[in-house]
Parts: C-alpha cells; structure tokens; sequence
C-alpha cells in the first residue's frame, strides 16, 4: 500500500453490519449518482434490510474522523456461491481509495471462508472499477427486465 493509502485505512475503519445500520445502507444504495437516469430503476425500490445483513457477510466503511461514525461506502459477501453482491461508496467519498479498501477487505474474508474466487456481476459505470482492482472478466449477465432492462459485465475476482 502507498502512503496515502496508508493513512486512509488508519482514519477508516471496516466493522461487519449490524441491524441499525439497515437504514443507511438502503439510502446510500438508492441515492447513489451511478443509479441516476436510465439506471434509477434499478434501485429505486431496493432495501438492505436487517435479514440480509443478517444473512449475509455486510462489511461497513466508517470514517474515524466522520461526526456519529458515518457508513462512507459498505459490502456485501455473499458465500454460496460466492459472489461480491453489493458494493457501494457514498457519492461524496468516492476517488478516497474506499473501495479499493472494501474490495482488499472482501478478499480477506473470502480467503478466510475458504473461497477460491467470487463473482461479480458489474453494474456498467462500475466495470472500469472491478478492472483496476484486480477483477478479471468472464462473461456477460444478459438482461432480465423489467428489474434489469440491460446487459451487466460479469467478473471474477480470483482469491490465492
């Protein structure tokens, strides 16, 4: 890690999900500027609710410096079969190098859980994302409408 990566894990903190923290993950998801315009339907009626933190590995993002430890981006590992289902950083910490910090953390934990690689279907701005991070592309997730009107790049990322 550089050093300004250095000093970016040491002001955030990742913490696993709790219930309380439902509300915050489903406003982030909705109010995110990637889901604006032709994409707004995507998420416009979607919730992170307390049965999928529960059901699921849900990792937060929280500055240390952030007034009431505010969720600057979070994740969510989901085990069989392995995919990275969710991945979001809040509009106004993006190009912080949080994702960068959810994606190194996810591969920890897949590691830990025994998982050789996991699967990521990309929403279209976020593929250069998965890319730079070390994603490989395998395929493409066709449309499924009306919840998804357009084809979605599908990645892997490979865990050693």
């Amino acid at each position: 890690m550089g050093s300004r990566n250095s000093s970016l894990s040491r002001s955030i903190t990742i913490r696993r999900a709790v219930a309380r923290d439902a509300k915050r993950l489903t406003r982030l998801v909705r109010g995110s500027s990637a889901y604006e315009g032709k994409y707004a339907s995507a998420v416009s009626g979607y919730r992170v609710g307390p049965d999928y933190i529960e059901a699921h590995r849900v990792f937060v993002a929280v500055g240390a410096d952030e007034q009431g430890g505010r969720v600057l981006g979070f994740y969510s590992l989901v085990l069989s079969p392995p995919e990275l289902d969710l991945l979001f950083v809040a509009d106004e910490a993006q190009g912080r190098g949080i994702g960068r910090l959810l994606v190194a953390h996810m591969r920890s934990e897949a590691r830990a859980a025994g998982l050789d690689r996991v699967r990521v279907v990309s929403h279209l701005p976020a593929a250069g994302f998965y890319q730079r991070v070390g994603a490989v592309r395998t395929g493409t997730a066709f449309a499924n409408p009306p919840a998804v009107p357009w084809d979605r790049p599908e990645f892997e990322f490979r865990i050693p």
